[in-house]
């Protein structure tokens, strides 16, 4: 298992878009998600990997840029593997994925990098854990395997897998099975000790609703958020990111704990508190800031 992924916004851009990829790594996104699947119809595949690994090749990375690949079980997915690889990308998110794919692509990505002259295991993966039916049942089973940084999940593939007409109630919220995939993603990170990462917000003129949504994944435990355009990042970014108030109150729990190093509980501003506060205080001081 690689080092969980520390990553805001992890922006899509389609593969077969030069303007679109150079865009997106001007964007001030953590990380640029170059996409060979969902964003590139099945004609221009073969033109799209090949614009991929020239732009890996020759661009300048102002952040990390993965490449999300094709489901393994397709056509595609080997060729977009053998042409990125040798260009080093900093990893590979794997789509429509099962914990038995994920450990198989590990074995194709240690292939190619030896092929290539590349560190073994230096390219990392995500995975999108809850797109088929069989995935769903292995949410909690990722503990180990190898190069794995983050998972995340997708709410209009995993609508199609069970033969949903809709993934929303009346109200515009996700139905109850979307928002348990959610949750058992977040479980499963953390019991994999990987990066939990929230999936993408549809509308890209919503941006007030974004805030609202990256808000409430952060508060579950999400520690970041895939985009679809350039202007959800500044505010996926802020969400992301401890405010002031939020890094002075955790600078009080930890120095108040340092304070009293064998204390179990101690009392701050009204409130008792214990060990749980004290290590959420030290992740919020951990977090990205803007």
């Amino acid at each position: 298992m690689a080092e969980p992924l520390i990553a805001r916004s992890l922006l899509f851009a389609p593969g077969d878009s030069e303007r679109k990829l150079a865009k997106a790594g001007a964007s001030g996104a953590d990380l640029v998600l170059l996409d060979l699947e969902d964003a590139v119809a099945p004609a221009n595949k073969a033109a799209a990997r090949t614009l991929v690994a020239e732009h890996l090749r020759t661009a300048e990375r102002a952040q990390p840029q993965w490449v999300r690949i094709n489901p393994l079980d397709g056509e595609h997915a080997l060729a977009d593997l053998a042409a990125v690889v040798p260009e080093r990308p900093d990893g590979i998110m794997l789509p429509k994925a099962t914990r038995a794919e994920t450990e198989r692509l590990h074995h194709y990505l240690t292939a190619l990098e030896a092929a290539a002259g590349l560190t073994i295991g230096g390219i990392r993966t995500i995975v999108v854990a809850t797109e088929t039916a069989p995935a769903l049942f292995g949410l909690g089973d990722y503990a180990g395997c190898p190069r794995l940084a983050a998972l995340t999940w997708g709410a209009e593939d995993s609508a199609t897998a069970l033969g949903a007409t809709d993934n929303r109630d009346e109200n515009g919220e996700y139905d109850f099975p979307y928002q348990l995939f959610r949750a058992l993603t977040l479980a499963g990170a953390a019991a994999a000790g990987v990066t939990p990462v929230e999936t993408i917000h549809g509308d890209f003129r919503d941006l007030d609703g974004l805030a609202k949504v990256a808000a409430k994944a952060r508060r579950a435990g999400f520690r970041g958020m895939m985009a679809i355009h350039p202007d959800q990042v500044p505010v996926i970014n802020r969400a992301f990111s401890p405010s002031a108030a939020e890094i002075e109150r955790a600078e009080a729990i930890v120095a108040a704990f340092a304070a009293n190093p064998d204390a179990g509980t101690i009392g701050l501003d009204g409130a008792m508190l214990d060990m749980p506060h004290l290590k959420r205080a030290r992740a919020v001081l951990a977090m990205p800031r803007n």
